[in-house]
């Protein structure tokens, strides 16, 4: 099952520059990495990045991320998965830009 986590320029461009990283702001306050589902992205990106542009959405693999991943209630009542470990970029199997649009962003068609 892949999971999504979705960075703003300055947090792509300092994860690749050192290969890891603890997360956004939220992610260190938080004392983990949260992550969506593709059913959860849509939501997520608007709550939290709603009039933001130069995204890029990076696609794990969550069952490669082993222990350090747990499942935890949160919005609504679902379960959202959060890395309890660094976010490595070799674990990062693909990116995409998400880009703004006027309905929203602009999910890519391996979401669908």
């Amino acid at each position: 099952m892949l999971i999504y986590k979705i960075l703003r320029a300055p947090e792509w461009a300092d994860l690749q520059a050192k290969g890891e990283t603890a997360g956004a702001p939220i992610d260190v306050s938080d004392g983990f990495v949260h992550f969506s589902t593709a059913e959860q992205a849509r939501e997520t990106a608007a709550k939290h990045f709603s009039d933001e542009t130069d995204l890029t959405l990076a696609a794990l693999d969550a069952e490669a991320l082993g222990a350090a991943l747990k499942w935890e209630v949160s919005r609504g009542g679902a379960k959202f998965p959060h890395l309890y470990a660094p976010l490595r970029v070799a674990d990062i199997l693909w990116t995409r830009d998400l880009p703004l649009g006027p309905d929203g962003h602009q999910f890519p068609e391996e979401m669908l």
